[in-house]
């Protein structure tokens, strides 16, 4: 019997080595090499993505929050995601869209909206090349650009960018960011009038915007190309000989204003739009523009010096009709329904992803040129000439995967593009267009970054694939699952899976860059003597609480570990009361928090050297605790303190605990 039970464990052994043996057998090859399996394994990966304790990454990730309105940023190669930066989205952690100093950059013409969704980050450019000063991001929803100044991480301006629906195709910059574009996914009556929905080929027209960025960042609505009633979906600035021209993807040519995933996909080809932006800049120079008189937008611009926010009232833009003016605009056919469009390194190729394509274009700028000189067109669509596709093709990617959205390059000449419905990255030749080697992603990709993929000066080291779905990923979360980003090695002849990580929000696309393009730049602290908020406390002796009414302003300092004042007294029910907090630390990385019962917006975090308001309306009489939100020193829990409410008729005066007199105003 012992004999018996001995066999049967050799036997069971044997198999577990067989079956182990097949598995590893059934692993994911390279097509193009099937000796090669596609997935590392082994701790060589992890120690490639391991950054060990008190060392730091080598890039930063930012990567779009979709519909969170907010942007991720990561450290790579360890994925570890380091800060959420609110934009369009109100953000309780920190007060943003809560506090009275931030509330005006959510502002719009349709009222305060603390909400959009946003889907494309793009680093600030010089000469092509990433400069790591700024970071711009698109509202989608309603239409917006925002600027994120990298020096301090924060959302500084929102801009909305009027006479557009759905800000997709933004904020695409220019080689020296002139400018950022921003392109109308939905093409609407431009003058808003009350029209039929049927009547869409009469009075639907598209908007392409132009927003100047000046040497401050500063950024302003310089001009708007009015364009033929299409979908503008994506966008890319050229570079080296291509500069001076945008482009763009360009689908439902055929004007369809209903069920578009049928009726806007019966063509075989759409287009991809060619804008001189070079040409649009001397006609505004010339006068040839109309002023439209349109309803009214909003720009929304941060202070550092005061910490506060202004929202400004702006009217009318200056138009340029693509119609009225020759060599302007062209049109190319491309495979219908298409995504992305990205410019390689050189300037000189263009590619254009038809996602309901089997191949992939690559246009030539020279070509393009040509074709041009050469009038070789195959008719003009609403005045607009369309270039021949044969005469501005470089060549066809054949066979590149199912459902072509997105690609970037690795600065050695091969291009990496995603392939939604079969979730993939294929890498391919440029100059040739040769498929040479291809990755599984898991699962569903989108869109994918290099670091500096999309610039002059790409750095060849990683591909980050962006993806929709992680099912069987991660640990489940109900019916909501994450999504996710994955790291691939780029840096040989052959791509390897390193790591893959959650993601805020839906990544739809990521910008990616050496670390050391902006770390030297940090932003400390805040000068306390530059703060010039006008309720600014800059030592405690200015402390103090002020009634004006029924209006009542406390001038507060916050300093490790207390709160001055921190008993308050003569505040009364029906009272409007403005906490202004300035915190006096002049150190790095020393926020103080800031949190008072029966507030019904949110805490305040409020930085090193800064001030920040908060408004509390108390509606009941009693004694009221309030105190630091943020973990600062050994004596945290003690930095609290109390505010008393009297009823409104009450004769309590106004007092608090450093024994100055009231002041009024």
């Amino acid at each position: 019997m012992k004999t018996v039970k001995v066999k049967i464990r050799v036997i069971l052994a044997l198999s577990l080595v067989v079956i182990a043996g097949v598995f590893y057998g059934c692993k994911p090859k390279d097509p193009l090499n099937s000796s090669s399996p596609i997935i590392s394994g082994g701790s060589g990966v992890a120690d490639e993505v391991y950054v060990a304790p008190g060392e730091k990454d080598d890039y930063y990730l930012f990567t779009s929050g979709g519909f969170s309105g907010q942007l991720g940023v990561y450290g790579l190669p360890s994925g570890r995601l380091i800060k959420q930066i609110p934009i369009f989205s109100q953000h309780a952690e920190n007060g943003w869209g809560y506090s009275e100093e931030t509330k005006p950059m959510l502002e719009t013409s349709y009222g305060f909206v603390p909400w959009d969704d946003s889907h494309h980050p793009k680093l600030s450019q010089t000469d092509g090349k990433q400069d790591g000063r700024w970071l711009f991001i698109n509202g989608n929803n309603t239409p917006r650009i925002a600027r994120i100044d990298l020096k301090t991480y924060k959302t500084v301006e929102i801009n909305e960018i009027p006479n557009s629906a759905g800000n997709h195709s933004s904020p695409y910059p220019t080689p020296n960011t002139e400018y950022v574009v921003a392109g109308t996914r939905f093409s609407v009556p431009i003058d808003e009038t009350d029209v039929s929905i049927d009547s869409y080929k009469e009075n639907f027209r598209g908007m392409l915007s132009y927003i100047s960025v000046a040497e401050d960042g500063a950024m302003d609505v310089a001009f708007q190309i009015l364009m033929p009633g299409y979908d503008y979906d994506l966008s890319h600035a050229g570079k080296g000989p291509s500069h001076g021209w945008s482009f763009f993807t360009t689908y439902n040519t055929e004007e369809s204003n209903t069920m578009k995933e049928v009726n806007a996909s019966q063509r075989d080809k759409d287009f991809l739009t060619a804008v001189n932006w070079k040409m649009a800049e001397e006609l505004v120079a010339a006068g040839k523009y109309k002023t439209l008189e349109t309803r009214e937008y909003r720009s929304n611009r941060w202070d550092e010096a005061t910490h506060s926010a202004t929202s400004q009232v702006r009217k009318g833009t200056k138009v340029i009709d693509a119609s009225e003016h020759p060599g302007l605009v062209y049109f190319m056919p491309c495979p219908k329904s298409p995504h992305g469009v990205d410019v390689n390194p050189t300037g000189e190729y263009i590619v254009a992803s038809g996602k309901l394509a089997a191949t992939l274009p690559v246009f030539k700028f020279s070509k393009i040129q040509e074709a041009i000189a050469n009038k070789d067109y195959e008719g003009t669509v609403h005045g607009i000439p369309v270039l021949k596709y044969e005469s501005v093709l470089a060549g066809e990617v054949e066979k590149p995967g199912l459902g072509p959205l997105h690609t970037e390059f690795d600065g050695k000449g091969y291009a990496y593009t995603s392939m939604f419905v079969s979730s993939e990255i294929t890498k391919w030749k440029v100059e040739t267009q040769e498929v040479v080697d291809r990755i599984p992603t898991y699962y569903s990709i989108g869109h994918l970054c290099i670091p500096g993929g999309d610039t002059r000066e790409p750095v060849g080291d990683y591909v980050i694939a962006l993806n929709k779905i992680t099912k069987d990923r991660y640990l489940p979360t109900g019916p909501e699952l994450t999504q996710s980003a994955q790291l691939i090695n780029i840096a040989g002849d052959k791509m390897r899976m390193l790591l893959d990580f959650p993601t805020i929000g839906e990544p739809h696309y990521a910008q990616a860059c050496k670390a050391s393009l902006i770390t030297d730049q940090q932003v400390k602290f805040y000068k306390i003597e530059e703060n010039d908020h006008p309720y600014a406390a800059k030592g405690e002796k200015e402390a103090e609480v002020i009634r004006n009414g029924n209006e009542v302003h406390i001038k507060m300092t916050s300093v490790r570990s207390h709160f001055a004042p921190d008993n308050i007294e003569g505040i009364k029910v029906g009272d409007k009361v403005y906490w202004h907090i300035t915190n006096l630390e002049q150190d790095w990385d020393v926020p103080h928090g800031f949190a008072v019962q029966g507030a019904r917006n949110a805490e305040l975090l409020i930085m090193p050297g800064e001030t920040a308001t908060l408004v509390w309306e108390p509606k009941e009489a009693g004694v009221v605790a309030f105190y630091c939100t943020d973990f600062c020193s050994a004596l945290h829990q003690e930095m609290q303190g109390y505010v008393r409410v009297s009823p409104a008729d009450s004769d309590v005066e106004l007092s608090w605990s450093l024994n100055k007199a009231p002041a009024t105003e």
